[in-house]
């Protein structure tokens, strides 16, 4: 008797501005099991100076969480894992200084994901475990920032991430603990000046059902059920009745609301406020709340099972469109760098593979700034890859795609290369190697198929090798290898040509 085979085991961790959070999960059949979640209070945010620097302690408190999620991690392979860091690692000059101390601790890749990037895994945690069908607006109040999303079925329709969380308010509007009508007030009008831009959008654009997910609107949810709204759902009109109880009391510390616990109390107030500007700016009727989040939305599209498109794919083509790329050369250089790659890593692992796919990507979109114009085009198509908004991207991603295609022509001035936090600036070399043989080769951008080329890579030299007399009667492209030979060189690569 064959014996059955282990249910696959997946794990996400969402490193919040207030707290962390890892999730693990079994696949049985064709749905997802939960079958632990773990939290810990951080307050990350709360560690941000006036530089956008973490301190010593906050990073701390930060590695001594991701040490205790490290044990319950122990035997799970790198593809069974997504850390996904949020707002205030976004936010965090410093970034690097955690990122480097945590690699020692827990040795799985950490994502730092752009607001609009966490606004649609947030709504696909949601639209996963809200049985509901129909366009929905999705609310998450974090620490740092705020998502709202449009979507409906697994697709969002609308995606901002606005900078105002319970615990930069609080800072903002309630320092010391200190809670008074003009402070909920001052809180309640920034949070609706911050919404100024897009209510009208989200209001047109309307939905059907109010959801919010995350701790802050689960934390108003449970006092009002304490309050003796059973149904807990919240509405505009009982939010100004939760203002009022919070109006009763000078100090967060003294806040005595069942269902509202210790840790939670001294952000509460800011929480509250910026859901009422939320409510008021958007004019929402009423809202129930989700379980699910960011930390679900990773789980499912960790699972391709449950994957309905790969979301960068869209991305990319969409881009694609936007800036009028010419597909069938996009094409043909994708084609190249493909077919070279694979030669220069047969069996690339995990980290070289997803490299290898970011390659695709970077080819499909390398011509973006000609949009722009020709002149430094490659410069300007490095900016558009590394600041558009591209769902499915995490910010690393986005720097490789930029920097690839920065570094797809002309002198190779690899001092001006950015500081990367997944992959080391060594991983990137054979790609932008790559990506040039590619762009070099189809230069004349024609249809005429190229000939059976090879190439060999022996660390920083590379052979590549042409058929007989080909070079003869493409004479042009003949001058631009040499031409390619010589920037190399100054950067002291070898390329040879035979």
């Amino acid at each position: 008797m064959i014996e059955n085979q282990r249910p696959r085991e997946i794990a996400a961790i969402d490193l919040g501005s207030n707290s962390f959070h890892m999730v693990v999960a079994r696949i049985v059949g064709q749905s997802l099991q939960i079958i632990s979640r773990h939290k810990q209070r951080v307050h990350l945010a709360s560690g941000l100076d006036a530089h956008q620097n973490l301190d010593q302690a906050a990073i701390q408190r930060g590695l001594n969480c991701l040490a205790m999620f490290a044990e319950r991690l122990q035997g799970f392979e790198p593809e069974n894992v997504r850390i996904a860091a949020t707002y205030t690692l976004r936010q965090a000059q410093n970034a690097h200084v955690f990122l480097k101390r945590a690699e020692s601790l827990i040795p799985y890749p950490i994502e730092i994901i752009p607001g609009t990037e966490e606004g649609r895994l947030i709504y696909l945690g949601v639209a996963h475990t809200q049985p509901e069908n129909g366009r929905k607006l999705v609310v998450d109040i974090g620490g740092g920032s705020t998502e709202l999303i449009i979507g409906e079925d697994f697709d969002t329709h609308l995606v901002y991430s606005k900078h105002m969380g319970c615990v930069s308010y609080d800072q903002q509007f309630f320092p010391k603990d200190k809670i008074s009508a003009k402070s909920m007030a001052a809180a309640k009008l920034a949070a609706e000046q911050k919404l100024e831009s897009i209510a009208s959008k989200y209001r047109k654009k309307g939905w059907q059902y109010a959801v919010g997910s995350s701790g802050t609107i689960k934390a108003i949810r449970e006092v009002l059920i304490g309050m003796g709204c059973a149904d807990g759902i919240i509405t505009g009109k009982r939010l100004c009745q939760l203002t009022d109880k919070i109006l009763e009391f000078k100090n967060a510390q003294d806040l005595n609301f069942q269902g509202l616990s210790d840790d939670r109390k001294p952000v509460f107030a800011a929480g509250v406020a910026i859901l009422s500007a939320v409510f008021n700016s958007l004019e929402i009727e009423q809202m129930t709340y989700s379980d699910g989040a960011l930390r679900e939305g990773l789980l499912y599209e960790m699972e391709d099972r449950f994957r309905h498109s790969d979301i960068r794919t869209r991305t990319a083509d969409a881009m694609a469109a936007q800036y009028h790329v010419d597909m069938e050369q996009a094409n043909r250089v994708k084609n190249t760098a493909e077919m070279l790659y694979n030669q220069i890593e047969p069996q690339p692992g995990l980290a070289k593979s997803e490299l290898s796919t970011l390659l695709g990507w970077g080819a499909l979109l390398h011509e973006v700034g000609l949009s722009i114009t020709y002149p430094g085009f490659h410069r300007h198509s490095a900016y558009l890859l590394r600041y558009s908004t591209m769902p499915g991207f995490n910010l690393e991603q986005q720097t490789v795609l930029a920097t690839l295609v920065r570094f797809q022509r002309k002198s190779l001035k690899l001092e001006e290369m950015p500081e990367l936090n997944i992959y080391k600036r060594k991983h990137l070399y054979p790609l932008i190697r790559t990506l040039r043989l590619a762009v070099a080769l189809n230069g004349q951008r024609t249809d005429d198929p190229l000939p059976q080329i090879k190439v060999k890579a022996d660390k920083e030299d590379w052979l590549l090798s042409l058929p007989k007399d080909w070079e003869n009667n493409n004479k042009l492209l003949a001058a631009d290898l040499r031409q390619e030979q010589e920037y190399w060189a100054k950067a002291g690569w070898g390329l040879n040509i035979k």
